[in-house]
């Protein structure tokens, strides 16, 4: 199906009826690949085998046909015919590391980010589609906790630190994810006290264009975002309209379809606690966020723009998926499937990935 073709589908969609819930995966097994949603009028996640049973909280959508995925117990798997196979590429001897962001630079070249306190921090690089692997930072800092990066170019990427002495930690490389350094914190606010970023969907920390970068906090008494328009070097903030004051709550994701239109969404992680005005939405480059008429009616840690539509976006969380068909002002749950995190390639190819080996593409 044409981008065109495809884009034109999404736009005519409906609000569908609610969908039967599907039969939740026995703990421990993997979901087969027809044990998706009952399908509805319109485009909705299809489950793809994965063959695994990891959590992936990372994902990168290379097209509609290649797509990476990287989560639990050093998990990394690689499709090149839409979902169909996957390859376990994870590296070697690291089953004890947590894998929660991944960025393909093109079908064969992706770096990856391992979370945690001290040493656990890492990040892998491959050029030769997963078959090798080389650790090209491990952080030594034990006051260090990395939770997310971000690419502006096949060169120029962050990743993101919870705070250290008071500040977001940047790391910086300019060699494709070969090497790394600290950038200075003079540009950078001071985190307030509690605060951190999310982990949860690689999508703490995202870019629009060469040079800018978002970043979603949570956890303290305001929920916040931070940008910079230097790669990193200077950063901005402002106050974002979603739930707070809780370690539970804040910005859990970002999406900018441009550096002007982002949208931002999270709630409270916590199944038992309710999650109202769960997105916000900024014209602005993110120096204001406006509270959306009809969000999401629950937690969502994961949120992507669909490629050339000034409307169209996608919201994943453990409880369902909602899309927007006006640019993020009122939300529509379209599935009840489990999901953290959610991409979408140039040529429209969606995908989503979350617990117990699920991953799904957007497919009619």
């Amino acid at each position: 199906m044409s981008t065109l073709t495809a884009l034109s589908a999404l736009t005519a969609l409906a609000v569908p009826s609610a969908v039967p819930q599907a039969a939740a995966a026995p703990a421990g097994t993997a979901p087969s690949a027809t044990s998706h949603p009952t399908p509805h009028a319109g485009w909705h996640w299809r489950l793809k085998d994965s063959g695994s049973t990891a959590r992936f909280r990372g994902l990168a959508a290379v097209s509609r046909s290649t797509a990476w995925v990287a989560g639990t117990s050093g998990t990394v798997l690689r499709t090149h015919d839409g979902g169909k196979h996957w390859t376990d590429i994870s590296p070697p001897g690291v089953g004890a590391l947590e894998f929660r962001d991944i960025e393909a630079l093109d079908a064969r070249r992706a770096v990856i980010l391992a979370i945690g306190e001290g040493a656990a921090s890492r990040v892998f690089r491959t050029d030769d589609a997963g078959a090798t692997w080389t650790e090209s930072f491990r952080n030594t800092d034990p006051r260090a906790f990395y939770d997310c990066l971000t690419f502006f170019d096949r060169r120029h990427g962050i990743a993101l630190s919870d705070p250290v002495d008071g500040k977001y930690r940047i790391l910086s490389t300019a060699d494709g994810g070969r090497s790394w350094h600290v950038l200075p914190s003079d540009g950078m606010p001071p985190a307030q006290d509690g605060e951190a970023a999310f982990a949860a969907s690689g999508q703490c920390l995202v870019s629009s264009g060469s040079h800018d970068a978002w970043i979603a906090t949570g956890g303290a008494a305001t929920a916040r975002v931070l940008h910079t328009a230097d790669r990193g070097r200077t950063w901005s903030v402002s106050e974002a309209p979603l739930p707070a004051g809780d370690p539970a709550r804040g910005v859990f994701a970002l999406a900018f379809r441009d550096r002007t239109h982002g949208l931002a969404v999270g709630g409270d992680y916590r199944p038992d606690q309710p999650s109202p005005h769960a997105a916000a939405l900024s014209d602005d480059a993110g120096t204001s966020w406006t509270a959306t008429p009809a969000p999401p009616q629950a937690y969502r840690s994961g949120v992507a723009w669909l490629p050339h539509s000034r409307r169209l976006a996608l919201a994943v969380g453990p409880s369902g998926s909602d899309r927007t068909l006006d640019g993020g002002r009122t939300w529509q749950p379209f599935d009840n499937g489990s999901y953290d995190t959610v991409d979408c390639s140039p040529d429209l190819g969606c995908w989503a990935a979350g617990e117990r080996g699920r991953i799904a593409r957007l497919e009619p």
